[in-house]
C-alpha cells in the first residue's frame, strides 16, 4: 500500500519498474566510466583487476591537459558573461515589450537549439576566417555565445514571467528611473535565475565540442577537443578520467544551479 493509503495495482508497480530500468540504463555508462577512471591497468578494462588513481595523475599532471582545463575554464567564462548579458536584454524586450514580429525574433533566437551544431560551427568557421581569429579564445566564446544565448533567453524570461511587476510600478510611481526600478527591485528579485542561466552558459560552452573543433588552434585548444584528439591518436584510461573529470563539473554545476532555483522558489513570510 502506498504512503497516501491507496493500493499499488500491477500498472504502477510495472511503470515503476520501467522508470527504474530507464534510469538504470541512462546511468550505467557514466558508472562505468566512473569505475575505469580509477582503474590500475594499463588498458581500458571492465572490472578494473584492481583500483589506481594513476590515470588522474597522469591527467592532472600532464602540461597539455592542465592547459586544455585552462582555455576551457576561460572560453566558458567569457561565454557565461557574453549570453547572460545579451540574453537578459534579450529576454527583457521578448517579455516587456510590445512590438511586430515579436514571435519571429523569438524564434531565431532560439533556432541555435534547432539548427543542427554541425552547420553553425561551419557557419562560425568561415565568418571567423574572413576575420583572421580562428585559434582564439575570444572567437570560440563568441561561438559558443551562439550555442548559449538560447538557454538563458528560455530561464530569464520564465523568471521575469514570474515575476510581479506591481513592484517595479511602485517604484516607478514613487520616483525611481526604470534603470534604478530594474537595478534596485528587478535584478535583486530574479538573481536566482539570472545565476541559474550564467551556469547553464558556462556548463554549455565547457562541454561543446564541434564549434570549438572549428576554432581552436594547434596551441589553444578546449579539454573536449584535446579529448577528440586523444581519442583520434590513442586510446587509455586517461581518457577515462578526463571524462570523469567533466562529469564531476557537470554535476557541481547542475547542483548549484538546482540549490539557487530551490532558494529563488522560497517565498519570504
Amino acid at each position: 500500500m502506498a504512503d497516501d493509503g491507496q493500493r499499488r495495482g500491477p500498472g504502477t508497480v510495472a511503470v515503476a519498474a520501467l522508470a527504474g530500468a530507464v534510469l538504470l540504463f541512462l546511468i550505467a555508462p557514466v558508472i562505468i566510466i566512473l569505475i575505469v577512471s580509477f582503474s590500475g591497468a594499463d588498458y581500458l578494462s571492465f572490472p578494473p583487476p584492481y583500483l589506481s588513481l594513476r590515470w588522474y595523475q597522469r591527467f592532472l599532471g600532464t602540461p597539455s591537459w592542465r592547459q586544455a582545463i585552462v582555455v576551457s575554464t576561460q572560453v566558458a567564462v567569457l561565454t557565461m558573461l557574453f549570453a547572460t548579458a545579451l540574453g537578459l536584454l534579450a529576454a527583457l524586450a521578448l517579455v516587456r515589450g510590445h512590438f511586430r514580429g515579436k514571435g519571429a525574433i523569438y524564434a531565431v533566437l532560439l533556432s541555435p537549439m534547432i539548427v543542427p551544431t554541425i552547420i553553425t560551427a561551419i557557419g562560425l568557421y568561415f565568418f571567423f576566417v574572413r576575420l583572421k581569429a580562428t585559434g582564439s579564445i575570444l572567437a570560440m566564446a563568441l561561438g559558443h555565445t551562439v550555442l548559449a544565448l538560447p538557454v538563458v533567453i528560455i530561464i530569464m524570461a520564465a523568471a521575469l514571467q514570474g515575476f510581479d511587476l506591481r513592484l517595479e510600478h511602485a517604484a516607478l510611481s514613487l520616483g525611481a528611473s526604470r534603470l534604478t526600478a530594474l537595478r534596485r527591485i528587478t535584478l535583486p528579485l530574479i538573481l536566482p535565475g539570472l545565476f541559474s542561466a550564467a551556469l547553464f552558459a558556462f556548463l554549455t560552452s565547457f562541454d561543446e565540442l564541434l564549434i570549438p573543433l572549428f576554432l581552436s588552434g594547434v596551441e589553444v585548444q578546449t579539454l573536449t577537443v584535446r579529448i577528440w584528439n586523444s581519442l583520434v591518436l590513442e586510446v587509455d584510461p586517461t581518457i577515462a578520467a578526463v571524462s570523469s573529470f567533466l562529469i564531476g563539473v557537470t554535476t557541481v554545476v547542475l547542483g548549484a544551479s538546482a540549490l539557487l532555483r530551490g532558494r529563488g522558489d522560497v517565498t519570504p513570510t
